[in-house]
């Protein structure tokens, strides 16, 4: 994070002189203490975070994708005169065990129309849905597998 920092600051500056290069250096390190002290940022998150880099790049797209395709089923159910809206609250249980999991999965769940996590607890979602179907699969699905392999 800190070299990265430093590389913006470098960057929106336009000019690289030894003013400009040591100020950067100094605010770079106000930063980065002042990320210790109120979020409890260390070295080691970075390493965490691009080990689940090429992870994450997999994540994107199937989000988009199922995104698209829940956009496409919400479609369906407005302009079909035949389907109805049947509302509901599910609750299923994941094993995903850390924040960030969770994190991850409900506001992904959010993101996908149709579907809303109303509240997630030790691993227990309950989702506010258009149809049930809309949330079967949940965590069958390669969204879920992906959250998985992310948290662990």
């Amino acid at each position: 994070m800190y070299l990265l920092l430093f590389c913006l600051w470098l960057i929106w500056n336009g000019a690289v002189t030894w003013e400009i290069v040591l100020f950067g250096l100094a605010i770079t390190a106000a930063l980065g203490i002042l990320s210790w002290l109120l979020f409890g940022y260390t070295p080691k998150k970075d390493l965490q975070f691009l080990k689940r880099l090429p992870l994450f790049l997999v994540f994107v797209p199937v989000l988009v994708f199922e995104i698209f395709r829940s956009n496409l089923a919400v479609m369906r159910l407005i302009l079909s005169p035949k389907k109805r809206v049947h509302k509901s609250l599910v609750v299923f249980d994941t094993d995903l065990h850390t924040r960030f999991g969770q994190f991850l999965l409900a506001n992904s769940i959010t993101l996908t129309p149709g579907t809303i996590t109303v509240r997630v607890e030790n691993g227990r979602f309950t989702v506010h849905c258009l149809n049930r179907e809309m949330i079967e699969g949940i965590t069958d699905g390669l969204l879920y597998r992906l959250v998985r392999k992310m948290e662990a």
